[in-house]
């Protein structure tokens, strides 16, 4: 390796010309990698990355050129569902970890750290159909208590050296009534019951680990119910001695129609509530839908820049506020995508980099908020 060349340079080099065939050179932006500029202020910046359908490799990990991205923007992975119970328990005494393990092995190659995404998505629209309709025995509470432990055991246990900051629990909290949500596990012990299980089994497996709630509560209107809700649930850990270090604020956020709206105050008000408890802060799952822009990309992706500009500025400017990871970096390979397609079926400029692995203005824009961020800790 030229001495003169950081390894960022040189993968780009390289993966412009792995590309060249296929796609447009590979723009490498000026300056140093935005995992870089997040370590300056004792943060990492990272990704998921998804490994698509089980039994196939047709995800973001699929693309060589995607991978080599990763690597040289990031200092950290997230599996997109490698890690939930979906993805690994076909059946209640079946564990399949062949795709994280994908993942697992290509972030240690890399030298790259993992987070964990997610011990109990306490959400029944997104459990395995077998756990949703499951008999826990003649005993439930204890069948409960002891599926929940388990879990934890297994996936916590089985990479506890490898992944040390995991999502815990994630979504417990109903965004349109701000109350716990109801799952197969609530039919026998109360939701808040289960959350502590999970995370008091996850200290025992993770002594020194990092304990995250995660939830996408957000800053634009409609979302006060959620975030009183997510406060109540922050409020009733501490109160219980729950063993919970972190808010993952995913940050999904969205341009509504009509132009930027947020609720910058009341905001500020949530994320003052969750640190003066004493948490810190992560964002888990960064992205903007630009829903509410208009078609026109020039002045779409100065809109998103822009959005996105104000949200990282002011989530930066909290000493509490750690790793920041985006949903994606890619446009092409983003979830929104699918999930919430634009009504004039142009697809969403939501990632650092669009379908041509060429920066666009959203890249910078998380830039320059890494850049000005305040030293975390």
């Amino acid at each position: 390796m030229n001495p003169c060349l950081s390894r960022r340079q040189v993968l780009m080099t390289a993966l412009a010309a792995s590309a060249a065939a296929a796609l447009p050179a590979f723009a490498v932006a000026p300056g140093p990698s935005l995992n870089d500029l997040a370590v300056a202020t004792g943060r990492r910046f990272g990704s998921c990355v998804g490994t698509g359908r089980p039994g196939t490799l047709t995800g973001s990990f699929a693309d060589p050129a995607y991978r080599d991205l990763l690597v040289a923007e990031c200092g950290l992975l997230v599996p997109e569902n490698e890690l939930k119970w979906g993805a690994l328990r076909p059946a209640a005494d079946v564990f399949t970890f062949d795709r994280a393990e994908r993942l697992l092995a290509f972030a240690k190659e890399k030298n790259l750290a993992f987070r964990g995404h997610t011990l109990l998505w306490h959400h029944v629209k997104w459990l395995p159909n077998w756990l949703n309709s499951h008999n826990f025995g003649p005993d439930p509470v204890k069948g409960v208590e002891k599926m929940l432990t388990d879990h934890v055991a297994m996936v916590a246990g089985s990479h506890k050296d490898r992944i040390t900051s995991w999502d815990v629990v994630n979504e417990a909290v109903d965004a349109d009534t701000g109350l716990m949500r109801e799952t197969a596990f609530t039919r026998h012990i109360p939701a808040e019951k289960v959350l502590d299980i999970t995370f008091h089994k996850a200290r025992e497996v993770l002594p020194k680990g990092q304990l995250v709630y995660n939830d996408y509560m957000s800053w634009e209107p409609g979302h006060a119910k959620h975030r009183d809700g997510v406060l109540r649930l922050l409020e009733g850990f501490r109160k219980r001695g729950t063993p919970v270090d972190a808010l993952g604020v995913q940050s999904h956020i969205m341009v509504v129609d009509g132009g930027p709206k947020y609720e910058e105050t009341a905001w500020r008000r949530f994320i003052d509530e969750v640190v003066g408890m004493g948490y810190d802060l992560l964002i888990t799952e960064f992205d903007v839908n630009d829903k509410g822009l208009p078609a026109d990309i020039a002045a779409r992706d100065k809109g998103v820049a822009d959005y996105a500009r104000a949200y990282l500025d002011m989530m930066l400017s909290y000493k509490q506020t750690g790793d920041v990871l985006v949903w994606g970096m890619v446009n092409k390979y983003s979830w929104l995508q699918g999930f919430t397609p634009r009504a004039d079926k142009q697809k969403q400029r939501c990632c650092p980099y669009d379908d041509a692995f060429q920066p666009t203005p959203l890249r910078e824009a998380i830039a320059a908020s890494l850049r000005g961020a305040v030293k975390h800790g």
